[in-house]
């Protein structure tokens, strides 16, 4: 008896017992109902046992055949388990995931992000490039790059993240030593902690409701980085123009203040660029969701502290 010859006949006997069918047996299984009467007939001579009665009306399983079926539902069950096994193994996010970040942003969300992932996918290795140089996708060896602008970019393959919004921040020792600011118009006659440009004043937007207003303010100290330009305000340098991000901390701890926050100012958003239609395997698409749905878990714990 040739038992490797037996495997596929006992899966087929498995099939009609459950059916008490060739013909359900057969859809079942994709095959014809010939071929499954066949794997029966040689199964039984190959025993040199009859497993079932068949009559014009219906099939019974013989009491050799009942026992007989116990251990072919164990194999067939070992053959759906070893299937899903390489179906999972498939599906499951392997492999190294390539990402490209702003440096703050990067920093502040992607990382702490990125921590959480690597802990619930131990098969997943990453590569995190921390930069604000311009991207190019069909050049930079990524699967996934992260940027931020105020417009949704031109680019086929693109996901949100979450809104960015920004706001005016100092120190409570630093406010103490003035008159309040109630107004952006008492705005102008501080010093002020700004993004690193050519010009030496810059026009801040505040948005109420119906109400719009530009307030020009100076700054005698310009940075390229936003986690610096917070450091600076924490050391009572000025005021700081800052990502709401950012400052989540500080102000929980009551370090920094947002001054009035009653007004909107700027607002960007963060996008997901994903290379190509080809690189979105399993680990990508999983990467993608599970950063956009803790970034915005964080921004709405952020809100609440």
């Amino acid at each position: 008896m040739n038992n490797i010859e037996n495997l596929t006949s006992m899966v087929v006997f498995a099939r009609v017992v459950e059916t008490l069918s060739f013909t359900e047996a057969a859809k079942s299984l994709r095959l014809s109902k010939s071929s499954v009467s066949r794997e029966i007939a040689q199964l039984e001579v190959r025993l040199g046992t009859q497993l079932l009665n068949r009559t014009t009306r219906k099939i019974q399983v013989t009491e050799v055949g009942m026992s007989y079926y116990q251990y072919c539902h164990r194999i067939l069950t070992e053959a759906q388990h070893a299937e899903h096994f390489i179906r999972h193994f498939h599906e499951a996010p392997m492999g190294s995931l390539r990402l490209i970040a702003p440096v703050s942003f990067g920093s502040q969300c992607i990382v702490p992000a990125l921590n959480s992932f690597i802990a619930g996918n131990i098969h997943i290795s990453v590569d995190l490039e921390l930069t604000d140089r311009t991207l190019n996708m069909e050049e930079d060896q990524c699967d996934i790059a992260i940027i931020i602008g105020r417009e949704t970019p031109q680019y086929p393959l693109v996901m949100p993240l979450i809104d960015i919004t920004w706001g005016l921040y100092a120190t409570p020792d630093y406010i103490s030593q003035f008159a309040p600011i109630e107004k952006p118009e008492d705005l102008p006659r501080y010093d002020y902690l700004l993004f690193r440009g050519p010009a030496h004043t810059i026009s801040l937007p505040f948005r109420k409701e119906r109400n719009k207003l530009d307030i020009e303010v100076r700054s005698r100290f310009r940075i390229n980085n936003s986690v610096a330009l917070m450091s600076s305000a924490l050391a009572g340098a000025g005021i700081a123009y800052l990502p709401d991000y950012v400052t989540h901390e500080a102000v929980a701890e009551g370090k920094l203040v947002r001054l009035l926050p009653e007004w909107s100012m700027d607002l960007y958003q963060a996008w997901i660029l994903f290379k190509s239609e080809s690189t979105l395997s399993s680990r990508v698409q999983q990467f993608a969701s599970s950063l956009q749905r803790k970034l915005r878990q964080n921004l709405e714990s952020g809100k609440e502290a």
